[in-house]
């Protein structure tokens, strides 16, 4: 009995440890034994295609998890798109509160992965 207790408390652990960090709960299967899966994070392609992005927002998410941020211009030149489409696209990242973003429409507004340990995400302002 105590051992299931352990179990559970070392479940509920994880669980919470998964949420403060911001990414998936794992996954826990019977297999063998017993295993956890752990996911490296919630945008991943296929989770972002299920909401509907295209590929240049796609390609957009991982430009910045890898670089932190992009710029409106930085969008046009990496998915190869006018200043209407990138900022089209740029403004429903933020609507689907994929991107915060910080700054006033215009030069020097950047976008960052929201999270809710982004320090940047509570200035986030919406593009009209």
């Amino acid at each position: 009995m105590i051992l299931i207790e352990q179990w559970v408390s070392g479940i509920e652990k994880i669980q919470n440890y998964c949420k403060e960090a911001d990414v998936p709960e794992p996954v826990f299967e019977e297999y063998q034994g017993f295993r956890v899966i752990f996911r490296k994070g919630i945008f991943n392609e296929e989770y972002l295609r299920g909401l509907g992005l295209n590929e240049r927002q796609i390609k957009a998410v991982f430009y910045v998890k890898e670089k932190g941020k992009i710029t409106n211009k930085k969008y046009q030149e990496i998915c190869d798109t006018s200043n209407r489409t990138a900022s089209r696209d740029l403004a429903d990242l933020v609507d689907k509160n994929i991107f915060a973003q910080i700054g006033t429409t215009g030069k020097g507004t950047e976008y960052t992965l929201k999270g809710k340990d982004s320090k940047d995400a509570k200035d986030a302002t919406k593009t009209p």
